[in-house]
């Protein structure tokens, strides 16, 4: 007989709001750092930003979204003309092919609006569950959780999941995240993986939730002579 699942770990309560405060004190107004003008181009942003940086993204679309703000629009630039902008992207020809579909979907069954349901979102090519979450919080107000290798990695850090998939990752936070903040987690988890959390050299040393976070060894300051912000001053 199979042995049943274990079931996903649980911070106490206390430890959880703790880190949730700590990451709201330090980031009052966090929010997504890709560039967009309305719903639609937030979708196309998101779609190009698979395995690619915002920044790079944002360069590539600073121009485009000056041009095309619409599916209708966007159709009416083509394949050839959108590739033109994101060629600095990676896999720009498939996400173009993407953008294109989704366009053309977004018309045919929206009458050119972008849904707010994930079962909506996730039926135009391109997206999937990561992107639904990102356009349903930025643009809807939901509560959802976009896991990306940011978020994973924090999770894990912290001790909030062991989850091996995004999947298991955004369901383990979603049951732990509080309430007032959920709307703000998917935004704190992701700048706080960018900046200070880093991969490879994460900086304990200034980090806001360093008391409740798990990761061993703390890397220790490096030894600069004056005090760094948190986040990028200006976000």
């Amino acid at each position: 007989m199979a042995k049943p699942a274990k079931r996903p770990r649980r911070l106490p309560v206390a430890r959880r709001e703790a880190i949730f405060d700590a990451l709201g004190a330090a980031h009052p107004a966090p929010k997504t750092e890709l560039a967009y003008v309305n719903p639609y181009t937030l979708l196309v942003a998101v779609v190009l930003s698979a395995q690619a940086t915002d920044a790079g993204v944002n360069k590539a679309t600073a121009t485009l979204f000056q041009q095309v703000q619409t599916p209708d629009a966007m159709l009416a630039l083509g394949l050839d003309g959108l590739k033109a902008h994101i060629r600095s992207i990676g896999l720009f020809n498939s996400k173009a092919a993407n953008v294109i579909t989704l366009s053309q979907q977004l018309i045919a069954r929206h009458g050119g609006a972008v849904p707010g349901t994930e079962a909506e979102l996730t039926a135009l090519a391109g997206v999937g569950r990561k992107t639904a979450n990102v356009v349903l919080n930025e643009i809807f107000g939901q509560h959802t959780l976009a896991v990306d290798t940011h978020v994973f990695r924090v999770a894990h850090r912290i001790g909030l999941s062991a989850g091996r998939t995004p999947d298991a990752v955004e369901r383990d936070l979603l049951a732990q995240v509080p309430a007032r903040w959920g709307r703000e987690a998917h935004h704190l988890l992701i700048l706080h993986g960018r900046y200070l959390c880093k991969a490879r050299t994460p900086h304990c040393w200034r980090c806001p939730i360093s008391p409740w976070c798990d990761f061993k060894p703390k890397t220790p300051a490096p030894g600069e002579t004056k005090p760094l912000p948190l986040y990028p001053v200006g976000d």
